[in-house]
């Protein structure tokens, strides 16, 4: 009998136990989103993140990370002044960081990646090179394990984690195939304009009428000359003001023109460094085109709603050059005023320089910026 009820209740902890377990699915769902941000701020490649936590922390389910929130296996070391828990890994009972919540341990990861000499060579790789950072990990010394780099490029592969690193970059993800009435697939509807960094084909978005795209990751749809923004409104079960809200519009109505109409916020930025005018195109067709807020596009360039610009003109959309100048001495070199969510990284790509360059240039002995600081971009 005693044995009857014992095997009962081990296997209903065990079901309970299997339960509780997160997949990899899950895991990636749960932390994207932080992965995509510390590669902003740090630039260590969100699909490497990603990989690297999936492996550590056997996708959330390792005993390190359920007493200690530790999704990266990083040891105390001697600088190490915060909580701490001890774990058995290399040798008995060693010393592990811990964390409140798993944020802090993404954070910290980036951190100590970037503070570490050792490891410094990486970021001067391609964000998008997923192999040479998988290995130059290894060379660095991160994991023991001789199949640490196989490990991360096959998680990162598998699970197609390298989309969260192009996130970050603002580049577009592949577009997705129209399918005819046939199922059969059509012309790929490109939402993206050339100067954008996709060859943006209008007939084929013409061809594509009323089916949902994407520019710099914001969903729309290419709209006919006449039709009602609150029919618009209506077919998508969006509220109007909404609806007007995500186009930069004030007043309902019909269209003047055929363009492109936003389902969802745009962004703040375009997914290029700038844009040249089209014969005919005004500052709101501009942001329209590129999937940008208009009153970004304004800001970067130093221009008011009412501006007009001529064909062929350069337009930035992306924040920093309206702030760049040379000082008066011409001994401080080019400027840059230090833009909302900018880190030194992003700005270090932006002028092709090194992070190590900017902190020489302007003596700073930490990655933190202040929004309207200005630093010296170049010699």
């Amino acid at each position: 009998m005693y044995k009857i009820i014992f095997t009962v209740l081990f296997s209903m902890a065990s079901l309970t136990l299997t339960a509780q377990r997160i997949s990899v699915e899950e895991y990636i769902e749960q932390f994207r989103d932080i992965a995509i941000n510390e590669m902003k701020r740090s630039g260590v490649p969100a699909s490497i993140t990603l990989a690297q936590g999936i492996l550590e922390s056997e996708n959330g389910n390792s005993e390190l990370v359920k007493k200690s929130n530790n999704h990266f296996g990083i040891k105390c070391k001697n600088t190490w002044t915060g909580e701490s828990v001890t774990h058995d890994d290399d040798a008995n009972g060693e010393c592990f960081r811990a964390y409140t919540n798993a944020g802090e341990s993404y954070r910290d990861h980036s951190d100590f990646l970037r503070a570490n000499k050792r490891y410094g060579g990486l970021f001067n790789l391609d964000p998008e090179d997923y192999t040479g950072w998988a290995r130059g990990l290894k060379k660095a010394g991160y994991a023991t394990n001789p199949r640490y780099p196989e490990l991360l490029i096959k998680y990162i592969e598998q699970y197609e984690l390298q989309q969260y690193t192009l996130m970050a970059l603002n580049k577009q993800p592949e577009t997705e195939v129209v399918k005819t009435e046939e199922n059969k697939p059509a012309q790929a509807v490109e939402t993206v304009i050339e100067k954008a960094g996709v060859e943006n084909d209008v007939a084929a978005m013409q061809n594509g009428l009323d089916k949902i795209s994407q520019i710099n990751s914001a969903k729309c749809v290419y709209v006919k000359k006449g039709t009602s923004l609150l029919a618009i409104a209506d077919k998508y079960n969006i509220g109007l003001g909404k609806l007007l809200e995500y186009n930069d519009m004030t007043e309902d109505g019909l269209l003047g023109k055929d363009q492109f109409i936003y389902l969802q916020k745009k962004s703040k930025t375009g997914g290029k460094e700038y844009y040249i005018v089209e014969p005919g195109e005004t500052l709101y067709d501009v942001a329209q085109n590129n999937g940008m807020q208009l009153e970004y596009l304004l800001k970067y360039n130093d221009l008011k709603a009412d501006s007009k610009v001529n064909a062929k003109t350069n337009l930035f959309l992306q924040p920093g050059h309206q702030s760049s100048k040379q000082s008066s001495d011409n001994k401080r070199g080019k400027l840059h005023k230090v833009g909302p969510k900018e880190g030194l990284y992003g700005i270090a790509r932006t002028y092709n320089v090194t992070v190590q360059q900017l902190k020489e240039w302007n003596k700073l002995d930490s990655d933190n910026l202040k929004i309207g600081q200005e630093i010296i971009v170049s010699k």
